[in-house]
């Protein structure tokens, strides 16, 4: 089991970056027919956003207190999305240069941030290099070994080369092939050696050999022991954590549930508990630095998903920053961002504070908060105290510090009572976070005159 995750990802609070959707801080990159600001997006369409913007935004980022980002692909390619690679040793001159990514960098560390890219190797894109070799020479290029094709020439329609999803602008990179491997770990090793990065997202791990990853491992380590790796994964977690490939995951499986309970009450509490408690015993002592994420560039938006009621995405965020793991949020979801799946979750951020949900921003700031400064919630126990019908209690706990947290997605209930098992804390006092009410413990519980539908509670001893 990989318990040797680095040190500071368990005290992070992630940030999803879409670059070309952030801000457009450089007009004179910008693509040719580039839309405005906001519109709506396509598959095709380009809004400009870049490196430069996201420096701007920095601040902003650094106020709502996040402490990590996560960038999808910046590397040259012809999408807006950039998953198809044409030079993995070069920015998207669209999105800046080395010397802006250095710059940004640098910043971000200045302030406390740590910054992962997005590692797309399975695939490339049509414009590639090698790619564009062996279509102009077939089987005489140096590169046809570089591809999985049936025949040369190489045909896109229908094509006749292995691609991702069977995109034809997407060729599968023969990642068996010696020089392709080397490629490819000259690249891992390249942008953290030159630009001091903190790690890299695998896109489809599961479409390359395990013993490329390995491999992948040992050069980004050697590189920098505290560089975190985390795969995209959506349904089977545990090859990449049980055997030392990476050091985390995109914990889907963990979305699924918390949507399940929280959002679509497809599950109950004994449910949730059970399907999450079994996850984390899989994830052992990694726990702690598996992604946990509500939304992503793949995914509906949470507002959406909840159909816009707000009481229901606040229970899947306090779930998800309260839980084990380490919570990522998907830019724009603290200001109450809507949007159906791709292309429609990768809307412009948006800019304009007055019209920005207020109320689920300052969740989210509440959260990030409480986050980075409670032991218990980056590395604690999590120990069940009550499930009953809709309603969880859980106890996260680390040497002094605990916290009690209440989910109640379902019906208002009445004198709730919450054993604190095994702990003499007769009178002990613990104050709600949101409401600042306060509850005594009585007897060995803590009793809720009034739990209310669709809330939650944030419990911390005052005493």
């Amino acid at each position: 089991m990989n318990s040797l995750i680095p040190a500071w990802v368990s005290k992070s609070v992630f940030y999803q970056i879409f670059p070309e959707r952030f801000c457009n801080g450089d007009p004179t990159n910008d693509p040719q027919s580039v839309s405005g600001w906001g519109g709506k997006p396509g598959l095709d369409t380009f809004f400009g956003g870049d490196l430069k913007g996201i420096l701007e935004k920095l601040p902003y980022l650094s106020d709502l207190g996040v402490n990590a980002i996560y960038l999808t692909p910046i590397f040259a390619a012809r999408s807006n999305h950039k998953y198809d690679a044409s030079d993995y040793m070069k920015i998207d001159p669209a999105f800046g240069d080395l010397g802006l990514f250095k710059e940004l960098v640098k910043t971000a560390h200045q302030g406390g941030m740590h910054i992962v890219l997005d590692a797309v190797f399975n695939h490339c894109g049509d414009g590639f290099w090698a790619f564009q070799d062996v279509l102009k020479y077939g089987k005489d290029s140096k590169y046809n070994n570089w591809f999985i094709p049936t025949g040369f020439p190489l045909e896109q329609f229908p094509t006749n080369y292995q691609t991702c999803g069977g995109t034809h602008y997407l060729p599968k990179l023969n990642t068996m092939d010696a020089e392709v491997r080397a490629h490819l770990l000259h690249v891992a090793q390249y942008w953290l050696e030159e630009t001091g990065m903190d790690g890299w997202r695998l896109d489809v791990p599961w479409k390359v050999p395990m013993d490329f990853w390995h491999e992948f491992r040992q050069v980004v380590k050697r590189c920098n022991p505290e560089a975190y790796l985390v795969a995209e994964t959506w349904r089977d977690p545990l090859p990449w954590i049980n055997n030392g490939a990476t050091d985390a995951v995109m914990n889907y499986p963990l979305r699924d549930f918390i949507l399940d309970y929280c959002v679509y009450d497809h599950m109950d509490a004994e449910d949730f508990y059970y399907f999450t408690r079994r996850l984390l015993e899989q994830y052992g002592d990694a726990a702690h630095g598996q992604l946990n994420l509500l939304g992503s560039h793949d995914t509906a938006r949470l507002m959406t998903l909840c159909k816009d009621d707000k009481q229901r995405m606040a229970l899947a965020v306090i779930a998800s920053f309260t839980l084990p793991g380490t919570p990522m949020i998907y830019y724009g979801d603290e200001v109450g961002m809507a949007g159906e799946n791709d292309p429609d979750c990768r809307r412009c951020m948006n800019w304009e504070p007055q019209t920005w949900d207020g109320e689920i921003h300052a969740l989210y700031q509440q959260l990030i908060k409480l986050r980075k400064e409670r032991p218990a919630l980056q590395s604690g126990s999590l120990e069940a105290l009550l499930i009953f019908n809709g309603v969880f209690a859980y106890r996260r706990k680390a040497g002094d510090d605990e916290l009690v947290v209440v989910l109640n997605p379902r019906e208002t209930r009445r004198q709730v009572e919450i054993p604190l098992a095994h702990v003499q804390m007769e009178g002990r006092r613990y104050k709600d976070i949101f409401s600042g009410k306060i509850v005594t413990c009585q007897a060995g519980k803590l009793i809720l005159d009034e739990l209310p539908q669709k809330s939650a509670l944030i419990l911390r001893p005052v005493s």
